[in-house]
């Protein structure tokens, strides 16, 4: 049996009539494009950032099979020791890992100190290698080697990465900072085996521990299990003998838990892209059903002459396909240029700081692009799809009639339809994520979408009978002809609609967001003044006696200290932030559940607050028993409130400062709030404290400038997503100027006779124009309800199921007033200048067609 196929004259000729219709053409394929394009540059960046920051972790972790971790302080190194001589180990390697501060540089520098006689046999990478032997006393029989230099306690080894971005090479001095003071490291040497894209260094861990007063403590220990050990069988064994608060985990699980955080940003980024490439999809229907109506007559002639109605679709469908196609491999192209861009601009995270100190470097990605060019043809097919029906449904002996082209824009109102897609979308919104994913919140928004662009046809002919009869002729005439055919708003209408409703939602989301966030800032920094020696997971500190030093300023009227850790929770695997500092009393902490100021009698629980993202992972409440490793001992506590806390994915808990010293002796502090006499002049104190402490070694800011900053962060990280928006909108423009100017050639003998009855050629445009904007605004309409509906799911589904954070709901309304009203402006313009040919026309010749 012979397939079918379409003769290479009509597969001409129908390929042929993309570059007649070159506007429509041009506008589908920078739809598709663009689409293609932010979906895969997306992915390619985050691809390479994580495959560049997965390989650091595997290149860490080495030939590990498990890996014993502890909270950010540390763990005993006699851990070490014990584990060292279990039957199960072949080979330990202690490892301590500091973030430490360069005083006079913006950054930090990870360092690791390692056992030289033992990180060979697990972590080879991690292997330093001297290029230049130190100066030596050759008199001093002691004196180092280069086979012996990594033994100095002041020697450092930088990874090629490192080394380019800090600008040092061997003999050169770096300075870190611990606590309050600076202690100078001299460049020894390279890390060959870190690669060109991990900026790290090693030293000896005796010295580090030395030079960081990190005395007998360790972070990390790396095992190799003994030949014929079962790995499982002996994680469970090990684990039982670890104390608290440390975990023993396989190296792949150590790369889950650091790569998780980004996932949910990566996920929310790609869906975005998604709409924006399906949105690209409805401009492709737009201009696809458009060519069918003003090619009726000429598929009916091809049909009267033999071609059926399946070779009809294929070469319909022929077109859609070459259309996706095209716009695919022009998105893929513009993708890795946006690529090779932001790595240079904004770096592998798009700004939202999840892979600091890894540098992505540039590479193809052929599968991912194959799957994005394979979304690009698929959406040029789906918008083809139902313009191919429509034409092979079509009777050749109407066809050939003039005017038959109305039937296409006769839709049925399918409010069953809709309300069936609406009401599937709230059930979805129901149900919890998988694994820690929205699934069901993205396909949701899917159906809001698909019902409210349902809802269109019975819309439209509804809206239009909200306009009074006593109008202009016109608006009359507008509004008969959208009342009569309200297919014309769906074709017209769809990309509208979708664009709104995506630029809608994510306008509220953003805005209720942002505002969130700054109220929350607002209650986390009460004080006047806050000073800290380095960020919380870097080296610098602030002791008692610098804490002491500046309580005893002049104009100081009392300081809040606050001291940053990790924890490892048993119910929970990824660690959790441990925030100590004063609340009981009242002290500011933004609470949604519980209180501030818990009764507390003599057999009460030392109280604690957890964030919200805590309260959901490990399901607690107000009462709930907690129980909190510290000092590698396990305590007590009981939930006393819930707290909103946008900084930690993971979750953190929130105990008494007091309460922590007593269990720790931990007396460090982190940040520290400052609160001023009143008249004190701001800028006078942190003179002084500079003075006290040193220009170079501490940090101080008004909360003021703190809250600019993150608010900065929060703008540079929906950067993306307002590109993404932008390009939507513009999509949604291209459709209503490309639909209305095939409209108008499709309606050149109904413009015709128009003239013959008396009207301009402007007031024809006019007429265009009226249409367009009648159109945009029912588009708009049904959009800002979609886009409202969209924003609930993302605020309350979405953005919880994600990231476990609530927001007061904000409605940016007269953003919105001015964007709708824009909208409508814009689409009248461009559909009145896209309908100049059908103003030029002559109208004799446009009515002699029917005759």
């Amino acid at each position: 049996m012979n397939r079918p196929h379409i003769d290479p004259v009509l597969r001409h000729l129908f390929i042929a009539s993309l570059w007649r219709r070159r506007l429509a053409t041009t506008l589908s394929l920078i739809a598709i494009a663009l689409g293609v394009a932010l979906g895969l540059a997306v992915q390619l960046i985050h691809a390479a950032a994580i495959d560049e920051f997965g390989r650091g972790l595997r290149l860490l972790s080495g030939e590990a099979d498990l890996q014993v971790v502890g909270p950010r302080s540390g763990f005993d190194d006699r851990l070490y020791l014990e584990l060292a001589q279990r039957p199960e180990i072949a080979e330990a390697s202690p490892l301590l890992d500091i973030e430490a501060r360069l005083p006079g540089r913006d950054e930090t520098l990870r360092i690791f100190g390692i056992d030289l006689f033992r990180v060979g046999a697990v972590t080879p990478p991690l292997i330093p290698v001297a290029e230049t032997p130190f100066e030596t006393d050759a008199d001093d029989p002691a004196a180092p080697t280069d086979r012996l230099a990594a033994l100095r306690p002041d020697a450092l080894f930088l990874s090629p990465a490192a080394a380019t971005r800090l600008g040092l090479a061997v003999g050169d001095e770096l300075l870190v900072q611990v606590g309050l003071h600076e202690k100078p490291l001299r460049i020894a040497g390279a890390v060959p085996g870190a690669g060109v894209g991990q900026a790290l260094a090693v030293m000896d861990i005796g010295a580090a521990q030395q030079l960081f007063d990190r005395i007998d403590r360790l972070t990390r220990v790396d095992l190799r299990l003994a030949a014929g050990v079962d790995r499982d069988l002996a994680q469970r064994r090990l684990a039982d003998k670890l104390p608290a608060g440390v975990s023993l985990l396989t190296p792949r699980e150590a790369e889950s838990e650091a790569l998780g955080v980004s996932r949910a940003y990566r996920v929310n980024l790609t869906m975005l892209a998604v709409i924006a490439l399906v949105t690209g999809g409805f401009l492709v229907f737009s201009a696809q059903l458009l060519a069918v109506v003003r090619r009726r007559q000429e598929f009916a002639f091809l049909r009267a002459l033999g071609l059926d109605r399946r070779g009809l679709a294929r070469g319909l469908l022929a077109e859609g396909a070459m259309l996706g196609l095209i716009g695919g491999l022009i998105g893929v192209a513009l993708a890795h240029l946006l690529t090779a861009l932001a790595f240079r601009i904004i770096g592998g995270d798009l700004g939202a700081g999840f892979f600091q100190g890894v540098a992505p470097p540039w590479r193809p990605e052929p599968e991912l692009s194959l799957l994005y060019l394979g979304l690009g043809l698929l959406a040029g097919l789906a918008g083809a799809w139902l313009p191919a029906r429509e034409a092979a449904r079509m009777v050749p002996a109407r066809g050939l009639r003039a005017g038959d082209e109305a039937e296409v824009y006769r839709a049925r109102p399918r409010w069953g339809a809709a309300l069936a897609a609406l009401g599937l979308a709230a059930a979805l919104s129901l149900l919890p994520p998988v694994d820690g994913l929205p699934i069901f919140g993205y396909l949701a928004v899917a159906l809001i979408l698909a019902g409210s662009v349902l809802a269109l046809p019975g819309a439209t002919p509804w809206a239009m009978r909200l306009l009074k009869r006593r109008r202009t002729t016109l608006v009359r005439l507008a509004r008969a002809r959208l009342a009569a055919a309200p297919g014309q708003a769906v074709v017209a209408g769809a990309g509208v609609l979708a664009s709104v409703a995506l630029a809608v939602a994510m306008a509220i989301m953003v805005a209720s967001f942002r505002d969130s966030v700054d109220d929350w800032l607002s209650q986390m920094l009460p004080a006047d003044l806050y000073l800290r020696a380095s960020s919380s997971v870097a080296s610098g500190y602030l002791d008692l006696n610098a804490v002491d030093r500046v309580t005893a300023l002049p104009g100081v009227a009392s300081v809040r200290p606050v001291r940053f850790e990790t924890v490892r929770l048993d119910a929970a695997r990824e660690s959790v932030a441990l925030i100590a500092r004063p609340v009981l009393g009242g002290h500011s902490l933004p609470l949604v559940a519980g209180s501030l100021t818990p009764v507390l009698g003599p057999d009460a629980l030392r109280p604690a607050w957890i964030s919200e993202a805590m309260a959901d992972r490990l399901r607690l409440g107000v009462g709930d028993r907690l129980e909190v490793p510290l000092a590698e001992r396990r305590y007590a506590f009981e939930v006393a409130g819930i707290w909103r806390d946008y900084a930690r994915q993971y979750g953190a808990v929130v105990i008494e400062l007091d309460d922590f010293r007593a269990l720790t002796d931990d007396f460090r502090t982190n940040d520290l709030g400052v609160f001023l006499a009143p008249g004190t002049d701001p800028e006078i104190v942190m003179a002084a404290i500079r003075v006290a402490l040193g220009e170079r070694v501490s940090e101080i800011a008004e909360p003021g400038a703190i809250r600019a900053l993150i608010l900065e962060v929060f703008d540079r990280t929906f950067l993306v997503t307002y590109l993404m928006l932008i390009v939507a909108v513009l999509i949604g423009l291209f459709g209503v100027g490309t639909t209305f100017a095939a409209l108008a050639a499709s309606r050149r003998r109904e413009f015709g006779i128009l003239r013959h009855l008396g009207l301009r050629r402007r007031q024809v445009g006019t007429l265009i124009a009226l249409e367009a904007a009648l159109t945009a605004a029912v588009g708009v309409a049904i959009g800002l309800a979609a886009g409202g509906a969209i924003a609930i799911v993302l605020i309350e589904v979405v953005n919880r199921q994600s990231f476990h954070w609530s927001m007061d709901l904000q409605l940016p309304a007269g953003l919105l007033v001015i964007f709708s009203i824009t909208l409508v402006t814009l689409a009248a313009f461009s559909a009145r200048l896209a309908g100049r040919q059908a103003m030029r026309q002559d109208a004799v010749l446009a009515v002699r067609e029917d005759w």
